[in-house]
């Protein structure tokens, strides 16, 4: 099927190893198995990216989205936790003071544990899939609809789309971002991890997934902000005071704005809770934390220019007994 003959796009949020639930979330949409692909007659699937990581059927998941994406019943965009077994897997460079370019600490180790247990008897896959998450887009604009994993912004995609136009990058770019600051860090951190606020007075909290941050992720959509409770975006609330407290001028200019008037943007990532519904009529989170026993969320886009709610589908994930 050309792109042109699809007559609506599917776009599912993070996945994180659960295969099972995917499938279920599948056949819910119409979806079936063709030739060993799923596929849906009039439609396509649009992933945000985060496959691997944390859930029972990494393995199994990655290779039902691989298929799809090379069999063209699905597109699939980088997550950070991709970008985190890419650098994860790779010799940093001469010079740079570590062994690879994502440090092989503890709680590095931790986050990327389950794929790599459950690649440890394929390993010839596993360095194919590192391979092929070079081809794995940072995000895609389709005019109507955009697609990115955490965060949109234009003043980072815009150079960098006219250095690498299909939106991938390559080894040397991932090298590159060693460098803290750098253009290259800059784009991995923000596109594909949103904005950070540091907690006031070096303040730490530890979070429902156990890991103690420094910092807090924000909104990048929020038009007034006053406080540091109106731009708070992550499951774990802040302290009462610490979300009271009022943000300062130069914290308010540091801030990003995806505008009302822009086209309607898709982003995983946030591990949100509930029942799934617009943040705004042009914005979409449709990370619902699966393999948290959330759910997993899809959005059935068909071509209107503000969001429904009625669109959005999902598959609870139960917590076993």
């Amino acid at each position: 099927m050309a792109a042109g003959d699809f007559k609506g796009y599917d776009v599912i949020g993070d996945v994180h190893g659960c295969a099972q639930t995917l499938t279920q979330l599948l056949e819910r949409m119409g979806y079936s198995v063709q030739a060993g692909v799923w596929r849906h007659p009039t439609r396509k699937a649009l992933f945000l990216g985060d496959i691997i990581d944390r859930g029972p059927r990494i393995r199994e998941a990655l290779h039902l989205v691989h298929d799809m994406v090379e069999a063209g019943a699905a597109s699939c965009i980088m997550g950070n936790h991709e970008i985190n077994a890419l650098a994860w897997s790779t010799p940093a460079p001469a010079g740079s003071g570590r062994q690879y370019i994502r440090e092989h600490t503890e709680r590095n180790r931790w986050q990327i544990q389950d794929t790599l247990e459950q690649f440890a008897a394929w390993p010839d896959e596993w360095s194919y899939f590192l391979d092929w998450f070079y081809s794995l887009p940072l995000f895609m604009d389709m005019g109507d609809i955009r697609l990115v994993h955490a965060c949109w912004d234009e003043n980072l995609i815009k150079p960098f789309a006219a250095q690498y136009a299909d939106g991938c990058i390559d080894r040397e770019f991932l090298e590159a971002a060693t460098e803290h600051e750098s253009f290259a860090s800059q784009v991995l951190e923000r596109l594909l991890r949103g904005i950070d606020m540091r907690l006031p007075h070096g303040q730490s909290m530890t979070g429902k997934d156990g890991l103690t941050r420094m910092a807090f992720r924000t909104k990048f959509w929020e038009e007034q902000p006053q406080t540091y409770g109106d731009i708070v975006f992550q499951p774990d609330a802040l302290p009462d005071d610490v979300a009271a407290r009022p943000l300062s001028d130069d914290q308010k200019a540091e801030l990003l704005l995806y505008d009302a008037d822009q086209p309607i943007l898709f982003v995983g990532h946030y591990w949100q809770q509930g029942n799934p519904h617009p943040i705004r009529p042009n914005l979409a989170c449709l990370d619902y934390s699966a393999v948290k026993y959330g759910k997993l969320v899809a959005y059935r886009w068909e071509g209107e220019q503000h969001l429904h709610r009625d669109h959005f589908v999902w598959v609870d994930v139960p917590r076993l007994a």
